[in-house]
């Protein structure tokens, strides 16, 4: 056997090849990683208003810097600039990193607002992350058409992600800080 499909479905499930829908969800697992990096490690730190603040503005400067690479390291070519559409095409299509933010951050707020300190907050917003990232995982081994023990690896893969962010977090910030 060789390996051609397995190639062909990790391209297909993290979004390479330039399929918009592929970059999409690559680009909302990254935006969840990331925000549920900077909930783990900034949520005892900052205030809640803060913390949303410093998660979108990262998250912008992350998807604005990842489109600037891409630019230049793949779409300029013989001396030539992309065009401004498939400039604003690849920012459209990767938006999701930054979006992927905004279900955590009012699951943030919404926690502030009913009471809850900031640093419990920040955690039932990292907890959120984690719930979306492994859904974003889900769909995008639903789109590589995986099934049963597969689409449950890979999914599983993606919560364990999330879980050892957090598992982490206790460890440095909580016993060795």
């Amino acid at each position: 056997m060789t390996d051609k499909p397995e190639r062909s479905l990790l391209l297909g499930l993290f979004g390479a090849g330039r399929d918009n829908a592929g970059r999409s969800r690559a680009a909302g697992i990254y935006g969840a990683i990331i925000t549920a990096a900077i909930l783990d490690t900034a949520g005892n730190r900052l205030p809640t208003d803060a913390l949303v603040i410093a998660v979108v503005v990262t998250l912008v400067v992350y998807w604005l810097a990842e489109q600037y690479a891409e630019l230049l390291g793949e779409d300029v070519a013989d001396g030539q600039l992309p065009t401004w559409s498939h400039i604003g095409a690849g920012l459209a299509s990767t938006w999701p990193m930054v979006s992927a933010s905004f279900a955590p951050l009012l699951v943030l707020l919404l926690a502030q607002l009913t009471g809850a300190s900031a640093l419990v907050a920040a955690n039932i917003g990292l907890a959120a992350t984690v719930v979306l990232l492994t859904v974003y995982a889900w769909s995008a081994s639903r789109a590589a058409q995986l099934r049963g023990r597969q689409l449950l690896v890979v999914t599983s893969v993606a919560a364990a992600l999330g879980l050892v962010m957090i598992a982490l977090k206790d460890l440095v910030l909580l016993h060795l800080h």
